[in-house]
């Protein structure tokens, strides 16, 4: 019995001390999770199938080894596409050989065909919508089951979009003297016709930048006080005389009194297409001080290639562009399911479903129960490497305490049969 006892005992020393080792061993790799031993103790059976009022253990043995899916720490790292599960959820990825692996190792690259991959080269899932004529993607505005893919970068920047909408949000001054229309006449090159100007860039079908150029000349000063609105295109004055584009109107609060938008039509350039420009004017106030600009707008812009990624706690993965464009082209993917220690480890930090795991579950980051995305970071093993090393000396003490309980009784066994 006692020889029975060592030798279950040594086993389970073993199995533990491989876990352990297991565990040291992969301290330092990224989204690894480290594994604890599960025993059960073990009984003699009675020939007569009668149960003894004194059980007589035989040792113990492993009953399961299972894998703790508690955070690790978070570390930053200089690769923007290195994302980290903050909460709960994995990275679902799709295998060179087919199917679909989870994994908690946040280390992304992008491939020679624009794939997000691991360092295996398994394509990363997530969500996005890819146009089959131009290839664009984008982030779909809600996630479906037929958005979700394996996600990639575009290799092409963005097309030149011609500006169709202007904005402005500026104060003109209430203190300003009126200017005589008839006497005079507005004329972009004399400063003492018109009481302000302002200028924004503007771009063509061709993504050529234009310059608009806008003068404000105060006409009355009474209630409801108005003000001449005239354009110029590219320092391009037309001849004389020159009309105005709008007329403003402000009542005694200093709001302005619809309509406020005015349409320009414009030739940008013998090469590209005509220009339809609605000038938004609903922001502007005539308030005591000076005239000053807050904010000019306009919805146009030239051609750009992607300059850098960006990714949201939500997942968003944000392209910015040469031309100051930001674009959403996809949302990464958090995977979970019922049961985690129900899910296969396979090696390399993936993990498959299983029956005892349950389906996966998918869905955005911040979403539900999902955690949320630190982006530019990866998640640490979660190893206690002190804690592993004590274990290590306490399994090693068993293992020689079940060894020596062997050699006695082999000693023992051998004097016996000396002694006939």
């Amino acid at each position: 019995m006692a020889f029975q006892q060592g030798l279950s005992g040594l086993n389970s020393s073993s199995k533990a001390l491989d876990v352990i080792s297991n565990n040291v061993a992969n301290a330092s790799t990224v989204g690894f999770k480290n594994s604890g031993t599960v025993f059960a103790d073990a009984y003699a059976s009675s020939l007569t199938g009668a149960v003894s009022k004194v059980q007589i253990g035989i040792g113990s043995g492993v009953q399961a080894v299972r894998q703790t899916f508690n955070q690790g720490n978070i570390t930053t790292t200089n690769n923007p596409l290195d994302m980290a599960a903050n909460g709960n959820g994995f990275f679902e990825v799709e295998l060179q050989n087919g199917g679909y692996a989870l994994t908690r190792n946040g280390q992304f690259n992008i491939d020679k065909n624009g794939y997000i991959v691991t360092a295996l080269g398994d394509r990363l899932m997530g969500y996005q919508l890819v146009d089959a004529v131009s290839g664009d993607v984008q982030a779909p505005a809600t996630v479906t089951a037929d958005s979700f893919r394996t996600m990639m970068i575009p290799s092409t920047g963005v097309g030149a979009t011609a500006t169709t909408d202007v904005g402005l949000s500026l104060n003109l001054s209430a203190d300003a003297a009126t200017i005589d229309a008839t006497t005079t006449p507005f004329d972009p090159d004399v400063p003492a016709t018109y009481t302000y100007s302002t200028a924004l860039k503007i771009f063509d079908s061709l993504g050529k930048e234009h310059s608009l150029s806008l003068y404000f000349a105060r006409r009355t000063d009474v209630v409801n006080s108005t003000w001449d609105v005239y354009t110029v295109v590219d320092n391009t004055v037309p001849p004389p005389p020159i009309t105005a584009n709008a007329t403003l109107s402000f009542d005694g609060l200093g709001k302005l009194v619809p309509p406020s938008n005015f349409v320009l039509n414009s030739n940008l350039g013998p090469d590209a297409d005509p220009s339809v420009i609605d000038v938004d004017m609903s922001l502007i106030t005539q308030f005591g001080g000076k005239s000053t600009p807050r904010e000019l707008t306009q919805n146009g812009s030239s051609p750009g290639e992607i300059a850098g990624l960006a990714i949201s706690r939500n997942g968003v993965i944000q392209a910015r562009y040469t031309n100051g464009i930001t674009k959403d082209i996809a949302i990464v993917n958090l995977t979970t399911v019922r049961n985690n220690n129900g899910l296969s480890p396979i090696g390399n930090n993936y993990w498959v479903e299983t029956p005892e795991s349950g389906g996966f579950a998918r869905g955005e980051p911040g979403n539900g129960l999902n955690g949320v995305i630190s982006a530019g970071q990866v998640e640490e093993s979660n190893v206690d490497l002190t804690q592993e090393l004590v274990q290590m000396i306490i399994q090693q003490r068993n293992y020689q305490a079940n060894a020596q309980s062997i050699r006695t009784q082999d000693q023992i066994l051998q004097t016996l049969v000396n002694l006939r």
